[in-house]
């Protein structure tokens, strides 16, 4: 906070003295009002549309102002408001605080107003807040016009107070008195835009193109019925500005006198009930969405034509989901349990909104594939914009037939077999465009059997959607899907021819590379005596010639041999032996006991 007040000081700072400096030339006052709002907005919250933050900015930038002139409103006790006077008029900053003081309650306006849409009596405030605001917008055209200050601050004051009460009778829906106001404010700074350098073209060029789509809202409102058109023109025109959020809720403001007239819808043979508003005006927007694509040049704009329509309808699905909170079919539903017999018409009505909000995303994606399908290497882009890799398209592909594997599945046209034809044939035209573009990414990697493999797949998926086109002559896209399919057939037979024949050629040159470029190797050069490769370790002390130590090798065990003969030898007698051995013992025991009693009894 205290960065931004010396930022602000400052300028009011170089204001002053480019004031000082202007007033010592001609003593005359000059006010660049609207490049000063411009400056301050961008800086301080409007850009991002933080009114609150604006608001805030523009409290403190006056309180500095009133210290740095010497022109409080009091006291700490007491308020005592001054009026300011053209005999005050000495500095350009006086004509900075009624200017500052308009924008202040504007904001707070606009602030109230992006609240209103949840709180209804937030209006009321609003209203009385635009109504403050153009008591201090005439406090400066009355001030301004002053012979004090020059002819461009005169225009400026009345401008920015045509502009301010416009919108105030807007808000009150006073079309003609509105329209009166705007179109003075356009005049005036389309007369400023014209008198001065180019970078203030720009600024005053700008406020007339926020002001022309409230003209064409007011004279709609009036009774013009071109007026719906001139602001699809100008939300195409617009892109993904400020501007074009400005333009989408006239134009759904525009379209809500229009569903009163849309009672019902058919889809798939049943007719339905719209009884819910936001429901209405989606379906009315829709209607119009061909002919804004066929308006729409660029792609930018079409996209952002896309993006909006799939914003309504996520709004409109939200507040049919509001009124179905009281179906225990839906209930069951949403929790993935299956559903017996006939849905009611609401729940039906959600999944033909589910159905519109698949249905765009494909289309949305098949805009942005053919888009990028330009920047292709072999479609030569432009210089300077990004080269398209086809993993690219495999993502976007991939999201295209998720998408359509969700819409058989919605409720109520579950046993629908037509439309699951249809969609099986579709998903069958995706699926080869997916696998061809999967084949070129592994052809970039040189990974030629693999993108043979693909290809054949695409090949075959191609020539099953169009043979199940065929049975759908019903088809809206027919002709182009079967034109898109047969070229696909086309390219794919000539890569495929390609992709053998570079195949070949690495495969010849295979072996002039092995003299050239260095392989590590990490056989011992032992085990590839055969072959000749190049390696720098060979000529080095670390060089693998063999492998030590060595690794064991099986070999063959030593022989058994039994003895089989003993089996068959018959040994002769030894009784005889027996009978001599066992006297030998017994004499010798005798002995031993008589010598033993000899020797005693000498004793």
């Amino acid at each position: 906070m205290a960065t931004e007040g010396e930022n602000v000081t400052g300028d009011s700072t170089n204001t002053s003295n480019q004031s000082k400096t202007d007033s010592s030339k001609d003593n005359t006052l000059t006010l660049e009002a609207l490049q000063l709002l411009k400056d301050a907005q961008q800086q301080h919250g409007l850009r991002h549309g933080d009114y609150q933050r604006y608001r805030g900015y523009c409290s403190r930038r006056i309180k500095r102002i009133r210290k740095s002139l010497h022109f409080p409103q009091g006291n700490r006790n007491r308020v005592a408001p001054k009026k300011l006077t053209p005999e005050m008029l000495l500095d350009a900053r006086y004509l900075q605080l009624p200017l500052f003081c308009a924008e202040r309650c504007w904001a707070y306006a606009m602030q109230l107003k992006s609240e209103a849409n949840t709180e209804p009596r937030k209006r009321f405030h609003m209203v009385s807040k635009l109504k403050k605001a153009v008591v201090y917008a005439e406090e400066l055209e009355s001030v301004g016009n002053s012979y004090k200050c020059d002819a461009r601050t005169k225009l400026e004051c009345q401008a920015y107070n045509a502009w301010i009460r416009g919108c105030l009778e807007f808000e009150g829906e006073r079309w003609e008195s509105a329209m009166e106001c705007y179109t003075r404010a356009k005049t005036i700074y389309e007369k400023l835009a014209n008198a001065f350098s180019e970078e203030l073209q720009i600024i005053y060029q700008q406020r007339v193109d926020e002001i022309s789509p409230n003209l064409r809202y007011c004279a709609y409102n009036i009774g013009d019925e071109s007026a719906l058109q001139d602001l699809q023109k100008m939300r195409i025109a617009a892109g993904e500005d400020q501007l074009s959020f400005k333009l989408d809720d006239l134009l759904s403001q525009t379209r809500e006198k229009q569903a009163a007239t849309l009672s019902e819808v058919t889809w798939r043979g049943r007719t339905v009930p719209v009884k819910v508003e936001a429901v209405r005006l989606f379906l009315l927007n829709m209607q119009d969405l061909n002919s804004e694509l066929e308006v729409a040049e660029s792609l930018d704009s079409r996209v952002s034509i896309y993006e909006s329509i799939l914003k309504q309808c996520i709004d409109a699905q939200q507040a049919l989901r509001d009124t179905l909170q009281e179906d225990q079919v839906f209930k069951a539903a949403v929790r993935g349990q299956p559903i017996d017999g006939k849905i009611s018409n609401q729940h039906y009505l959600h999944s033909y909104l589910m159905y519109i909000r698949l249905t765009t995303t494909i289309d949305r994606n098949l805009l942005m594939v053919e888009n990028l399908k330009q920047n292709l290497p072999e479609n030569n882009p432009e210089e300077g914009r990004k080269i398209t890799k086809p993993q690219d398209l495999v993502r976007l592909y991939d999201i295209i037939i998720q998408n359509l594997n969700e819409i058989p599945n919605l409720h109520g046209i579950q046993d629908d077999a037509t439309i699951a034809s249809e969609i099986e044939t579709s998903v069958l035209g995706y699926k080869a465009f997916r696998s061809f573009y999967i084949g070129r990414s592994y052809a970039s990697a040189k990974k030629w059997k693999e993108t043979v493999a693909l290809y054949q797949r695409a090949l075959d998926n191609c020539k099953k959607a169009l043979e199940g086109l065929k049975h759908h002559p019903s088809s809206p896209k027919l002709k182009e899907d079967i034109s898109a399919l047969q070229d696909l057939q086309q390219h794919i037979s000539g890569q495929m021819y390609s992709c053998q024949a570079y195949s070949i050629l690495d495969s010849s040159t295979s072996g002039e590379q092995q003299f050239s470029v260095p392989v590590n190797d990490k056989r011992p050069l032992e085990d590839r005596l055969d072959e000749y490769i190049t390696e720098k370790s060979l000529t080095t002390k670390k060089a693998i010639l063999t492998r030590f130590p060595p690794e064991f090798e099986p070999i063959p065990c030593r022989p058994l041999f039994f003895d089989l003969a003993l089996n068959h030898i018959e040994f002769p007698s030894l009784d005889d032996k027996l009978e001599q051995q066992k006297k030998a013992v017994a004499g010798g025991l005798t002995g031993i006991v008589k010598g033993w009693l000899g020797g005693w009894g000498k004793k």
